[in-house]
């Protein structure tokens, strides 16, 4: 075994408060060994033990890889029109998915697999060491299978999404594509995933038919999510706290029984305000749900359609700005909150015993994520213990 001390670190996260102060558990003047793929000591840099090799970070700020619990990264073709109308006054709908379904099908694997490749690379260069990704493009038994199957070359946290509007061809018969999704298609897709979604909402799937969805999927094993409340408010924040959903994701239209319902419950608010920045939709408020006690993540709902972006930086500059965070709950929700949201403990923060998931800024502090927008902030970033940029 091989061991790295990256020390020299101006300010760590660790959101391990037994590790640091605050909730982000920050340590001055710090270092971290990352040994096997897992951190094995993390503490003042004049107490380092020695390592094998040593990257001095030269006084950046250090903090957990992101964790983006929500992504859409299995499609072809291109939206730019649809974005570009949209950015002129036409309001976003659930029908745009349609025109992504057509290009995926058309697709050969090769090239899903090509796009998949080249996104998860784009967000790594951002900090993003762990990424979430769901079907939903193909809409056909054989096409979500290969969908969830070219996913899981890239990450293990796959999900289900056959649940994402009703396929074309049962345009008429949504009872019947219910059917599809619950039965044949559930049967070739549980295998490669680990999750399993639904995007209930107007134009896409009713509560009742939601809860069909998810029913059928725990049974095969696969752990509820949901897309809830994005277009207006509805049943889907509900249904993902009584059925014990990992995560409801959007959670824009809110009231105040869902946040009660959100804070007294495991399922995680998941935010996701790349789509409220690229459909000019209002921003969800995180300050209630966080006032309220609900745990909360930020993730980038990377798609072609609704937010077309993998940068957790750019998320958490618009949370901080738009949606009633601190920098320092921001970060937390895109690291340790997306960890909570894939129910994942190895990830999110760095302490003993974490996967060695470590992202350098070139900045003395996490607070510039939010304090420089746009500014490719990331230096270095290992995963698993590998240096990767």
């Amino acid at each position: 075994m091989t061991a790295t001390l990256i020390t020299g670190i101006g300010s760590l996260v660790t959101n391990d408060e037994a590790h640091g102060t605050g909730p982000l558990g920050l340590l001055a003047d710090a270092a971290v060994v990352l040994e096997d793929g897992r951190v094995a000591w993390t503490g003042p840099a004049a107490a380092a033990p020695a390592a094998d090799t040593v990257h001095d970070a030269g006084g950046r700020a250090a903090l957990p890889g992101f964790v983006d619990s929500h992504a859409h990264l299995v499609f072809a073709g291109d939206r730019t029109a649809e974005f570009a109308a949209r950015m002129s006054g036409r309001p976003y709908t659930a029908g745009g998915i349609r025109t992504t379904v057509a290009a995926t099908r058309a697709a050969t694997d090769a090239e899903l697999d090509a796009g998949v490749a080249r996104l998860v690379r784009e967000a790594l260069r951002q900090g993003t060491t762990t990424v979430e990704c769901k079907s939903g493009y193909g809409l056909t038994v054989e096409d979500e299978a290969r969908a969830l199957r070219i996913a899981a070359r890239h990450t293990a946290e796959t999900t289900y999404l056959g649940a994402h509007v009703v396929a074309p061809e049962y345009a008429d018969d949504p009872a019947g594509y219910v059917d599809l999704v619950t039965g044949p298609m559930l049967d070739a897709c549980a295998p490669h995933a680990r999750w399993v979604d639904v995007f209930c909402e107007r134009g896409a799937f009713d509560g009742d038919q939601a809860r069909a969805v998810l029913t059928a999927g725990a049974a095969r094993g696969l752990v509820p999510r949901v897309h809830a409340n994005q277009l207006g408010p509805g049943p889907g924040v509900q249904l993902a706290v009584e059925l014990g959903a990992a995560s409801a994701d959007h959670c824009t239209h809110l009231d105040d029984a869902d946040v009660a319902a959100l804070a007294s419950s495991d399922t995680v608010a998941t935010l996701l305000p790349g789509a409220e920045f690229s459909t000019r939709a209002p921003y969800p408020d995180a300050r209630r749900l966080l006032d309220a006690g609900a745990a909360v993540a930020l993730s980038t709902d990377c798609n072609p359609g609704s937010s077309f972006t993998t940068s957790m930086p750019f998320c958490v500059a618009v949370a901080v700005r738009e949606m009633g965070m601190t920098p320092d709950e921001a970060v937390h929700a895109a690291t340790a909150g997306g960890a909570r949201a894939l129910r994942r403990t190895d990830v999110g923060r760095i302490a003993p015993g974490a996967r060695a998931d470590l992202v350098l800024l070139d900045a003395p502090s996490h607070v510039h994520l939010a304090y420089r927008p746009g500014v490719p902030l990331v230096s270095a970033v290992w995963r698993g213990g590998v240096r990767e940029l």
